[in-house]
């Protein structure tokens, strides 16, 4: 295939998160920020859910970029947009790269607290349970410091909105949409089970298990997940 490739970065991240990815594939990499995030004002409620979300990236991708049966890629909230819009716009698009999701991704009341509360800190805390123990130690610093700075109330919006998505009753939808599906073997925020039910429930799918890997594959394993994709692609 040789559709364009549109990646959406998880919460409380931005465009930057993908800097392997659009560096390999090149042209035809679109990495965006989500309303609130990155560069892009905001331009959603408080209260915004996955389905906002998806609207918004929807409309980017049409009016802004203007491009054609995009392929959309997804890291943890970001795959949970391109599930969303895989079930509500799935004729638009020419398939689904899934990376750290799940059919639902329920966030502990914890980091809900102290993302409304100590947004930083919950960040922080965040990025340092997102990579596996093996991966370089200096990794979540480093995701922390090339972000540039969510919005006030942005993290608190986006654990929300993967809080409360749902669509595990719903996933043979996507029969028709081909759909490649990623994980990191260590992966502790979105664990392997819920990639191995996307895989079972998404007729047609392919699953890859990233070795010595967490939550943020695409970059502790930027080579082994960019060689994924583009195998996928080759073969669609």
């Amino acid at each position: 295939m040789n559709n364009p490739l549109v990646f959406i970065h998880g919460a409380g991240d931005s465009a930057r998160a993908w800097r392997e990815q659009v560096a390999y594939f090149g042209k035809r990499a679109h990495a965006i920020d989500l309303p609130g995030h990155g560069e892009r004002p905001d331009s959603l409620p408080e209260s915004a859910g996955v389905a906002d979300y998806a609207r918004a990236v929807r409309a980017i991708v049409r009016d802004e970029l203007r491009l054609a049966q995009p392929i959309i890629v997804g890291h943890s909230l970001g795959g949970l947009i391109a599930l969303q819009m895989g079930l509500d716009f799935g004729p638009e698009l020419g398939g689904l790269v899934l990376i750290g999701t799940g059919a639902r991704m329920r966030v502990l009341p914890a980091l809900l607290e102290a993302a409304r509360s100590q947004p930083e800190e919950a960040l922080r805390s965040l990025k340092n349970l997102s990579v596996a123990q093996g991966s370089d130690p200096a990794l979540p610093a480093r995701l922390l410091n090339e972000q540039a700075s969510p919005k006030p109330g942005m993290l608190y919006r986006d654990l929300m909105a993967c809080n409360s998505f749902d669509v595990m009753d719903r996933l043979e939808e996507l029969q028709n949409l081909p759909t490649l599906i990623i994980c990191g073997a260590e992966e502790r925020n979105a664990p392997v089970k819920y990639s191995q039910y996307l895989h079972a429930h998404i007729a047609g799918s392919t699953l890859e298990v990233i070795a010595g890997a967490g939550h943020y594959v695409q970059r502790e394993k930027p080579a082994e997940v960019n060689l994924a994709i583009a195998r996928w692609l080759e073969s669609k």
